[in-house]
């Protein structure tokens, strides 16, 4: 069954007479737009939503929105063109006229960014400067003038409590020795020191237990660690010396653990979320 299809647009053709004619619609001479080429194909490949859906990991509503030619979903242009993309070749189509077509009807693509600035500001950058030995000098003059200072305070202070006291061997082992302090008490223990966060890296825990979901991870370098469908009930765990990057295309469906604590959320079905975890405690980046 599939979501937001009506029984016409899902039903397969049975040969190439039942496609619809795009010149039905538009005068002749002129091309289906973007998102009616790739809903008539699909249709013509006996497809639903769903089924494109699955094979591509473009949420439903984007698929929708672009076969309705609102490309606004998508977040941009370069996104738009990946899903066109995507979408054509699901259906068995040549996405490049349609990359083109889409071009043309929304400004082209953005030029490169000219190479003369960045060595304009390379010319501009301004010279190292050696050490400012002067204010070194200075510094080290006032700490020297401190620690005199401090070591004269303290020096009064035990010939006082000699006289004091009337015994000068013990005055001076007591103004030697400090005190021992009685050692404060240790807090309760965190949640993340419950969960025995390590030091040394992180580590991500992805599970689906309420429905399958599409996730991506990758390592601090870009490596990619993972790509792929999480079906319901599997798990996966990745670490990393530093940092783990995920892209999670279900995050109602998934449960996230990281350096083993749970991370609350309140992510909703079929929202795309992207995250990345580092070492201590968990904090979504």
């Amino acid at each position: 069954m599939s979501i937001g299809n009506s029984p016409e647009d899902e039903r397969p053709f049975d040969d190439v007479s039942d496609v619809p004619d795009v010149s039905d619609d538009v005068s002749e001479g002129d091309r289906p737009s973007v998102g009616r080429a790739l809903k008539q194909a699909r249709i013509a490949a006996g497809l639903t939503v769903d089924d494109v859906t699955t094979a591509t990991r473009v949420r439903i509503a984007i698929v929708h929105a672009i076969e309705a030619d609102n490309f606004e979903p998508c977040g941009g242009d370069v996104y738009a063109r990946g899903h066109i993309r995507t979408l054509a070749r699901a259906v068995h189509l040549d996405p490049a006229p349609l990359i083109t077509q889409y071009d043309a009807e929304h400004g082209g693509r953005p030029a490169p960014t000219p190479a003369a600035p960045l060595f304009e500001a390379e010319r501009i950058r301004p010279e190292r400067r050696g050490p400012n030995w002067t204010a070194a000098m200075v510094a080290a003059i006032v700490v020297v003038i401190g620690f005199v200072g401090f070591t004269m305070v303290n020096g009064g202070d035990g010939d006082k409590a000699n006289v004091a006291d009337g015994d000068a061997t013990a005055g001076a082992s007591e103004s030697s020795t400090p005190k021992s302090e009685k050692p404060a008490p240790e807090p309760e223990p965190s949640d993340s020191a419950i969960a025995a966060a390590p030091q040394d890296k992180v580590i991500v825990k992805v599970s689906a237990p309420d429905g399958r979901s599409w996730i991506s991870a990758k390592d601090h370098s870009g490596r990619l660690l993972f790509d792929g469908l999480l079906a319901q009930g599997d798990s996966k765990t990745f670490e990393d010396s530093s940092k783990i990057n995920l892209v999670l295309g279900d995050a109602g469906a998934i449960d996230l653990f990281v350096n083993g604590k749970k991370i609350e959320d309140d992510w909703q079905p079929g929202a795309v979320e992207r995250l990345t975890y580092t070492k201590g405690d968990p904090q979504a980046g």
